[in-house]
């Protein structure tokens, strides 16, 4: 059992890039769990089969077969319950029946029920509900730079950030009508790039998305932490964790209007928000951090993790372009971190016992995968018979393999430096009627599915196309086949040895 390595995974669907939103959060628990002395890594997408994962946005989906193999904790940021965020009932389930952290005792109440959040500690946002520790979002020091611009000196009035609907557009509209220059940054841009704007900022408004009304201490944290003052709603449902009580500048819904065209603008705005900002580095959660830690160890002290070799049933290859969950990613190139590197157009002796950093052992074996995948893979491979050959071998009999490669009548078929061939209608002769010629004799692949693909992987005429997306299946040959195998191979197909008694 782990008792310092910790991971935290953030989960991002493919194209998904408001997962990045997450980081914020993720960085944060990492900070104060090194400070506790852990060993801390953070992945996208990646569980650590050695580390006790705690994990971030599985509101979009999680494979709940992964419990059996890793130790997962999951980090509840969306508001829950009545009035907020719309979620799957299986999230809903996974967190019932998991490890969870949370960050307001209302949230706990939508998963676990109400009579096991009554225990709650003194204090909002700290302590613990029933099973369900919670925590709370603080002062960041590694966020400070010294050379961020003085409040005086910057140049957006207000900043807004966030996802936007009519309410939030009306309270922004507001401001704007007090003569305040509002700057709203384009909703999808995270880290960084996004902490820059916030630094160019005399002070982030903060307003409800959801009629729960909970303050959006995930965000507000990241802000002070920058040295940007927020000014953030209040209605009668608005609660917050102390360290926010004193450092925000809190207006109810009816004055935000007065209060930036009267207060905010005033002389001593810039006074009063550098002793908010002073107030806010003054508190420090670590405590809730250790109760957090404490919780997961001993969670996960009297659960067992299965330790035998995984065998999968799902092989992605290639996995550098989308790391696949729950799947057995492989890649030739270290920087894609795949879960093992694997040349698959090189010999492959099965069963295969492959020792993966993130998964532990690993076995694969004939004809036990369901599925194959290779998204824009097979433009690059050297010997690709012999990959078809191996991923072959390794399906079930009515297993699939999934391919999307580049038209080669599209622009894009030869840009890449790296492709090494173009594929067209044709492509795929070898691999199903003229099996024979790849040595192949017992089974071969059977076209399901062929389609052409425009440019954003939309399904399109052969004029527009600019990929192909093609699903063979495994088949084993007939007799018919065998004995048209037999009639052209070099040898008659592999005969018997027709020893002497």
């Amino acid at each position: 059992m782990p008792t310092s390595r910790i991971h935290l995974c953030i989960l991002q669907p493919a194209g998904h890039v408001h997962a990045l939103g997450f980081i914020d959060q993720a960085r944060f628990f990492r900070y104060q769990f090194r400070r506790l002395g852990a060993e801390v890594s953070i992945g996208k997408n990646r569980l650590r089969h050695d580390a006790i994962n705690f994990v971030f946005g599985s509101h979009a989906g999680f494979d709940e077969s992964l419990k059996a193999r890793f130790r997962c904790v999951f980090v509840n940021l969306e508001q829950l319950g009545a009035g907020g965020a719309a979620v799957a009932p299986a999230y809903l389930h996974l967190l019932a029946t998991s490890a969870v952290v949370d960050y307001d005792s209302a949230n706990v109440q939508a998963y676990r029920g109400a009579d096991l959040t009554a225990n709650l500690t003194a204090g909002h946002g700290a302590g613990r509900s029933a099973d369900v520790p919670l925590v709370s979002f603080g002062h960041a020091p590694y966020l400070h730079d010294e050379h961020v611009l003085p409040l005086e000196q910057r140049p957006i009035d207000v900043l807004f950030y966030g996802s936007t609907n009519e309410r939030r557009l009306q309270l922004l509209r507001q401001i704007e009508a007090t003569g305040c220059k509002v700057g709203m940054l384009k909703f999808g841009i995270f880290g960084p790039e996004r902490d820059e704007e916030i630094r160019r900022a005399k002070a982030v408004f903060n307003c409800h998305f959801y009629d729960t009304a909970r303050f959006e201490q995930a965000r507000a944290f990241q802000c002070l932490s920058l040295g940007t003052p927020m000014v953030s709603e209040r209605t009668p449902f608005t609660t917050s964790p102390a360290q926010f009580d004193d450092s925000v500048f809190w207006v109810e819904t009816e004055h935000i209007q007065s209060f930036f065209a009267k207060e905010f603008g005033a002389a001593d705005f810039t006074a009063r928000a550098r002793e908010k900002l002073a107030a806010f580095s003054a508190h420090d959660v670590l405590d809730q951090y250790a109760a957090v830690l404490d919780h997961a160890r001993n969670y996960f002290g009297n659960r067992t993790i299965s330790s035998a070799p995984w065998q999968p049933e799902r092989l992605h290859i290639g996995s550098g372009r989308q790391y696949m969950p729950g799947w057995f990613n492989v890649d030739i190139l270290a920087q894609a971190e795949p879960d093992a590197l694997l040349d698959l157009s090189q010999p492959l002796e099965l069963p295969a016992r492959i020792e993966s950093p993130m998964l532990g052992p690993v076995e694969l074996r004939a004809g036990s995968l369901d599925f194959v995948y290779a998204n824009n893979v097979l433009e690059h491979v050297g010997d690709l018979p012999r990959l078809m050959t191996n991923c072959l071998h390794l399906l079930r009999e009515g297993g699939q393999m999934l391919i999307e490669v580049p038209y080669e009548k599209s622009l894009g078929a030869w840009q890449d430096p790296t492709h090494v061939r173009a594929f067209n209608e044709n492509s795929w002769t070898y691999y199903a009627q003229w099996f024979w010629y790849l040595g192949w004799f017992e089974a071969r692949f059977e076209m399901v599915s062929f389609d052409y693909l425009d440019e954003k992987l939309a399904v399109c005429a052969r004029e527009a196309a600019h990929f192909m997306r093609v699903c063979l299946q495994k088949v084993a040959t007939t007799a018919e086949e065998r004995s048209t195998a037999r009639s052209v191979r070099a040898d008659f197909g592999g005969l018997p040895d027709d020893e002497i008694a």
